[in-house]
């Protein structure tokens, strides 16, 4: 029997190219790994930055999606700049305080201006109307209409509103106040009334001295107008007497305008209590309108609704200029 022949194998020497291949296929992956970590997501970049600003401003504001579709391919960027581009992107937007406070003050401030124009506005319609309804009166310098820059002044001689020494409307005080209360009726306007007397001294029982009878008189005034529908949280009354008078009370002249009620309307709640009435007084700046030219037009309401009515039928002088000469009696 013959021995088979045995072949001696042939080495392969192309056995080197599939590690190789292995290794390049690793290194690619490697620089794909390192080319996506390198790539900066814009969208949630935008997310990230928008979520640093609300948590230091305390804002908060709406973010549309972004798609990574629309997203394009953003080529790589150094690290030093990548790192100077993130700070110059979301460190000025976090750095500039909010002026929150700025713009709060702003708006109190406009907003105080438009009330104050309003209040204005509502002093200039009741001056217009007032003086049409009391033209004949104020001819005749019986009413005086005065107005400051916080408040409005209606002057009533005494000698159309009570008998002397007494505290009760006389019959032309009703045609008078009536006018006045349908006028201010539809403001919000606060309202003070006040009585002055000359400085004849009084002692009567029912009114000791000056004080309560001008305090009584600038009651009887505000009654009045609580019952011609004048919300009475408006009205407050101020009895003066014979203090703070307009003319000397030398002669009789001067005790006559001496002896008067003023209807005062405010600017608004919120102004200062007035303790002087004086015309000649520094803080009160009055613009006096004894001959008013013609009334200011006004295109619209500001604050008052419904509008107060126009249509204003004049006083009827003719109860006034026939009353009876007043006797020289006290107060």
């Amino acid at each position: 029997m013959s021995r088979r022949k045995h072949h001696e194998d042939h080495v392969n020497h192309e056995a080197w190219a599939i590690p190789y291949a292995d290794l390049m296929t690793l290194l690619l992956a490697f620089f794909v790994v390192m080319y996506a970590v390198s790539v900066v997501n814009e969208g949630k970049y935008r997310v990230m930055s928008q979520s640093i600003i609300e948590a230091f401003n305390g804002t908060s504001r709406r973010l549309d999606p972004v798609h990574s579709s629309n997203v394009a391919p953003v080529a790589p960027v150094p690290a030093d700049r990548k790192n100077s581009q993130a700070q110059n992107s979301v460190l000025p937007r976090i750095a500039p305080p909010l002026p929150t406070r700025n713009l709060a003050t702003s708006s109190m401030q406009n907003g105080t201006a438009k009330r104050q124009n309003s209040e204005q506005e509502n002093l200039e319609r009741i001056q217009d109307q007032v003086q049409r309804a009391l033209q004949p009166l104020i001819d005749k310098s019986l009413v005086v209409v005065r107005r400051t820059k916080t408040w409005l002044e209606i002057e009533i001689r005494t000698d159309i509103l009570f008998p002397s020494g007494v505290a009760r409307l006389s019959a032309p005080a009703d045609d008078v106040l009536n006018h006045i209360a349908s006028i201010l009726a539809p403001f919000p306007n606060p309202l003070r009334v006040e009585g002055y007397t000359d400085d004849k001294p009084i002692n009567t029982a029912v009114y000791p001295s000056n004080w309560e009878l001008s305090a009584a008189r600038a009651a009887s005034v505000a009654r009045l107008f609580v019952e011609q529908g004048i919300d009475p949280s408006r009205l407050g009354i101020i009895g003066w007497g014979e203090i703070r008078p307009a003319a000397d009370n030398v002669s009789e002249e001067g005790r006559n305008r001496n002896r008067r009620v003023l209807v005062v309307v405010l600017s608004d709640r919120s102004a200062p209590v007035r303790f002087y009435s004086d015309a000649n007084h520094p803080l009160a700046e009055v613009e006096p309108t004894l001959t008013p030219s013609a009334p200011p037009a006004v295109d619209k309401p500001i604050v008052v609704k419904p509008d107060p009515p126009t249509d204003v039928v004049p006083i009827n002088t003719s109860v006034v200029a026939t009353q009876a000469p007043v006797p020289e009696v006290k107060g």
